[in-house]
């Protein structure tokens, strides 16, 4: 996943104690038009402090749940390498009674059922390794913008094998992946729907070459790539990298206007939203995740 990003979120009212799993929010923020919002995170969060506010480690994610988050999705692992914060997250987020997932970074240069098999041993490792309030371990793929399609189709072939779980399909802005989704046969495109998409974009006036001009919104860049009939996640937040820093990279566009920063947290966070009501994420969440009871 781009270091940009994220999915629902729910507000806990300072004077209550910690929310019980399954709770709904008494109240979202406002520009994210009624919809469950959700934080994704990896290694390089907490990125670095840049105003006044709450923060956040791997060890408290209180901050992130006070200001509506819904569920977090941590990076456990990357082109054959683990995450080293991957577990504290997911711990800590259990502990608010938010929802719990974790994405892999698929890279080229390495087997993508060796990827899929690390990612699958890490979930499971981490289902075991705890008792959990979450219901389920949400399982995503993130592929990188120069995949294979076989690449794609054999990681998640391999992981609905060993796990019974459909991954969700995280995709960037990305050319190279429109083509090549968008002219595979119908026979593939029917097996790629089977993962729920989940776009990354953080500006109506970013385009991915002549061929494929700024989609404008979430709707155009389902179009450009012509498999799926809506989106199911959207990352509308995450950074631009620039000297070492992070810099907020935010959707600010029409009837989307969200803030360059998650409510009063002090520095940047990546940022999805789920396209449905809590009630529907739910149970999207128990569909795409592995069992943790």
């Amino acid at each position: 996943m781009t270091r940009l990003s994220l999915l629902p979120l729910i507000v806990l009212l300072a004077h209550c104690t910690s929310p019980q799993p399954g709770s709904t929010p008494s109240s979202l923020p406002p520009n994210s038009r009624g919809l469950p919002q959700i934080v994704n995170v990896s290694a390089y969060d907490p990125k670095e402090r840049q105003r006044e506010g709450r923060s956040y480690s791997e060890n408290d994610v209180s901050a992130l749940r006070a200001n509506g988050a819904s569920g977090l999705i941590a990076r456990a692992g990357k082109g054959g390498n683990l995450d080293t914060k991957c577990a504290n997250f997911l711990a800590s987020a259990d502990r608010q009674g938010m929802l719990v997932g974790v994405y892999y970074r698929l890279q080229t240069h390495v087997d993508a059922v060796a990827q899929a098999d690390q990612f699958v041993a890490r979930a499971q490792s981490l289902a075991r390794s705890r008792s959990w309030n979450a219901s389920s371990l949400l399982l995503c793929g993130d592929f990188d913008a120069n995949s294979r399609l076989s690449d794609i189709l054999r990681f998640m072939d391999r992981v609905e094998a060993r796990t019974g779980v459909v991954p969700v399909a995280y995709l960037e802005n990305s050319a190279h992946l429109k083509i090549l989704l968008g002219n595979a046969d119908a026979a593939t495109k029917a097996k790629l729907r089977r993962m729920p998409y989940w776009l990354a974009l953080y500006s109506h006036e970013s385009g991915a070459g002549p061929q494929f001009p700024a989609p404008g919104n979430p709707k155009g860049l389902v179009n450009q790539y012509r498999v799926w009939s809506d989106w199911t996640l959207w990352q509308y937040g995450g950074v631009d990298w620039e000297g070492g820093r992070s810099r907020p990279k935010v959707y600010n566009h029409g009837p989307w206007r969200f803030s360059p920063f998650f409510g009063n947290l002090d520095r940047p966070v990546e940022r999805n939203v789920f396209n449905g009501s809590p009630a529907a994420l739910h149970s999207f969440w128990q569909r795409h995740g592995l069992p943790l009871k």
